[in-house]
């Protein structure tokens, strides 16, 4: 495989994982409940996404930095609710 193909199947998986956290983020703007959300679990989460955004401009991987850039501001959205809905 060339590193184009290569950088293409992590283009697709960073978007397959990344979309994963929408559907949360909806439920929770919708119905403006944040109930069963583990604070601290987003809070973990977004530090291990920023590391991978790091390790991602260091090996100049676009398709790391995509997927983390966007999982990051999804994750800091449902933090950011949960802290406002308390």
């Amino acid at each position: 495989m060339t590193d184009f193909e290569i950088e293409i199947i992590g283009l697709i998986a960073a978007c397959l994982t990344t979309i994963s956290f929408m559907p949360q983020v909806y439920k929770i703007w919708k119905y403006k409940n944040s109930n069963g959300i583990s604070l601290s679990m987003y809070l973990f989460m977004l530090s291990g996404v920023i590391i991978w955004f790091l390790y991602g401009f260091l090996i100049g991987s676009f398709s790391v930095m995509l997927a983390n850039f966007i999982a990051a501001v999804l994750q800091m959205i449902i933090i950011y609710y949960k802290l406002k809905l308390k």
